[in-house]
C-alpha cells in the first residue's frame, strides 16, 4: 500500500536503493514518543503523520508493532497559516525512516533557539507551496473519528457525538476541529 498524502513535490526512493542498515538502535515504539514530545515542543496549529498502512494511532503514528510494505513515513503540520511536510523513505525499515525524520525536526527545531539570523525561517525547506498549487490531502473520516473505515452508522454516530463534545468551541476545542469531525461524521455515514 502507497502512503496516501506522500508530498507531491518529494521524490520516492526506489526500493531497490533504499538502505537495509540504520545507524539507529531505538526501537519504533520509542522514536514515535520522541517525535509527539518534539512536535509538542515544535507547538504547530496541527499536525499528522502517515504510513503505509492503517495500522496508527490517531496521530498517524504508526503503532510499535506496524509494519507496513512501504517503509516510507510522512510528517506534515501546520503553524501560523504555513503548510509543512517532510518525508523519508530511505530505509528498508520504517523505524528507521521515522528516526531521520525526529531528527531532523528536532535539528531544525534547535536551529531556532540560535542567535544566527537567516533570509527566511529555519523550516523554509518544509514548507509547501501556497494554496493555488497546494495538494493537501485530508485524513480521512474514520481516523478523525477514530473507528473502522466499514464502522456501523450507530457507531459513527456515537464516535462523532463524544469528538464533538470534546471539540467544542465552548468547551475549549477549536472551531476548525469541531467542523472536521461534522464533515467527517457526514461523510461516513453518507457513503
Amino acid at each position: 500500500m502507497m502512503i496516501p498524502d506522500w508530498p507531491a513535490a518529494t521524490k520516492r526512493t526506489p526500493p531497490s536503493e533504499r538502505k537495509s542498515k540504520s545507524r539507529f538502535s531505538a526501537t519504533l515504539g520509542s522514536t514515535t514518543k520522541e517525535l509527539a514530545q518534539e512536535m509538542d515542543r515544535l507547538d504547530p496549529d496541527d499536525w499528522r503523520a502517515a504510513i503505509g498502512n492503517q495500522h496508527t494511532k490517531s496521530s498517524g503514528l504508526p503503532r510499535h508493532n506496524a509494519n507496513p510494505d512501504d517503509p516510507g513515513f510522512v510528517l506534515r503540520w501546520s503553524k501560523d497559516g504555513e503548510q509543512f511536510a517532510v518525508a523519508c523513505d530511505d530505509y528498508e525499515q520504517l523505524r528507521d525512516n521515522v528516526r531521520e525524520v525526529l531528527k531532523w525536526v528536532h535539528e531544525t527545531r534547535l536551529r531556532s533557539d540560535r542567535p544566527v539570523k537567516t533570509a527566511d525561517a529555519e523550516f523554509a525547506a518544509a514548507r509547501l507551496p501556497s494554496a493555488d498549487g497546494a495538494v493537501v490531502a485530508e485524513e480521512p473520516p474514520h481516523e478523525v473519528l477514530d473507528i473502522a473505515p466499514d464502522a456501523d452508522d450507530d457507531v459513527v454516530e456515537a464516535a462523532a457525538r463524544a469528538k464533538k463534545k470534546e471539540y467544542h468551541p465552548d468547551s475549549g476545542g477549536s472551531t476548525e476541529q469541531f467542523q472536521r469531525v461534522v464533515e467527517a461524521e457526514e461523510a461516513m455515514l453518507d457513503e
